[in-house]
């Protein structure tokens, strides 16, 4: 078969574009540094570096929602400081209002300045954070979480928001907290029970907080405590209420001040001088109470005082002391939860972080060129390209005519 000279010169044409393109795609991979630039280049590592990419999106997501999170929660963390130096300054001003020397205008004014601490605390509880969800909303649902309704029928603060707190993920941690369980939920009293003067006492009769001396021994029932004079002795007498019998033991005692009347497990200190008919009503079953309310009871308290001492401020001011620390005991408890949050949220961060250098070292893997051994190739290429067209433009200036004469 015989080969024409246009033929081979078609050929080596050809060869020669072909070695020019292939020369071109290993510069261009040279300069981007990639090995895969479309599917063609390798198809099977292109799926899989679109796979890797994929699963490095999705860490990157994972990654972009925990940095929020606990951006809201170290938010959230220094609101709750702010709350509890809030609680401890209304403490000082409650042991100044025990000041034997104060009288009403004093305690107007200690009044006045814990009212305002009120309207702080408040503000803290409606805090947002840098995105503008509320910090204390628990699961949503008010854009402000916290509403005063104090005065005149007025119901007092009042949680909107929805209660409860969002589930910790395997990646993802809760953007607020559950504001009803720390500002609404405050045990009254002592936590198992509450002491309170009856209205119509006459006496100077009080009492401390109270403690539970045997857990077990409890009953969770009502009692009421009355006082009468017997023959010049003053006796007390402690009724079941609940069930409307009395407690055995504690009929016709005789009463001193200081005494500590103890019974179904339960204790508590009785001072001052009470006048016959004059009582004293224990309360088991007291619902919870909130923080704001707690404020607003002891502020009326103030207020409303007119001597110096005057039993029932005595007793409201122990009693908002223990209920003031019961309330603190929680913003802590929250505190503790949110720094259990943010060490949690430093190892789902190493995973993560762990995780996505994974993922980018697969797909540079899939992807990526060899440099040393892409521009070893190139000057393989080059020098081979360089020969052909040497050789090709030798071969072309040959021809018959040059041997015809």
């Amino acid at each position: 078969m015989r080969v024409a000279t246009a033929n081979s010169y078609d050929n080596t044409i050809a060869q020669l574009t072909k070695r020019q393109a292939e020369l071109s795609a290993l510069q261009g991979q040279i300069a981007t540094g990639k090995r895969v630039q479309k599917a063609s280049d390798d198809p099977v590592a292109a799926v899989l570096s679109e796979a890797a990419q994929n699963r490095l999106t999705r860490v990157q997501a994972d990654q972009r929602a925990l940095e929020a999170s606990k951006t809201s929660i170290v938010q959230g963390e220094s609101a709750l400081g702010q709350a509890g130096e809030i609680l401890q300054n209304v403490r000082d001003q409650l042991i100044s209002a025990g000041n034997g020397s104060y009288g009403p205008h004093e305690y107007k004014d200690i009044a006045l300045q814990i009212e305002g601490m009120r309207d702080e605390l408040l503000s803290v509880a409606n805090q947002k954070n840098s995105s503008g969800r509320t910090l204390f909303g628990g699961l949503g649902g008010a854009e402000t979480p916290f509403i005063d309704s104090f005065g005149p029928g007025g119901s007092g603060v009042t949680f909107q928001g929805l209660r409860g707190q969002e589930a910790t993920g395997d990646n993802s941690l809760p953007q607020s907290f559950d504001g009803n369980a720390v500002f609404m939920r405050i045990p009254q009293g002592n936590g198992t029970f509450v002491l309170s003067q009856s209205a119509s006492n006459t006496g100077s009769v009080r009492t401390d907080t109270g403690q539970v001396l045997n857990p077990s021994a409890l009953t969770g029932q009502n009692y009421s405590i009355s006082f009468a004079d017997n023959a010049g002795t003053m006796e007390y007498s402690v009724t079941n209420t609940t069930t409307g019998l009395p407690v055995a033991g504690q009929t016709g005692m005789p009463y001193t001040p200081g005494t500590a009347i103890a019974f179904d497990g339960l204790s508590f200190e009785v001072n001052g001088n009470p006048q016959t008919g004059d009582s004293i009503t224990l309360d088991a079953s007291a619902p919870p109470t909130d923080i704001f309310k707690v404020l607003q009871n002891v502020v009326d308290a103030l207020r409303s005082a007119t001597t110096n001492n005057s039993p029932e401020l005595m007793q409201a001011l122990g009693r908002t002391t223990a209920e003031l620390d019961s309330g603190h005991d929680r913003i802590l408890q929250a505190r503790s939860m949110a720094g259990a949050w943010l060490a949690r949220a430093d190892s789902i961060d190493t995973l993560l972080t762990d995780r996505a250098v994974a993922h980018q070292t697969e797909q540079s893997n899939l992807e990526d060129l060899d440099m040393v051994q892409g521009i070893s190739d190139f000057q393989n290429q080059q020098t081979g390209l360089q020969a052909a067209l040497q050789s090709y433009a030798q071969v072309q200036r040959l021809s018959l005519f040059q041997y015809i004469g």
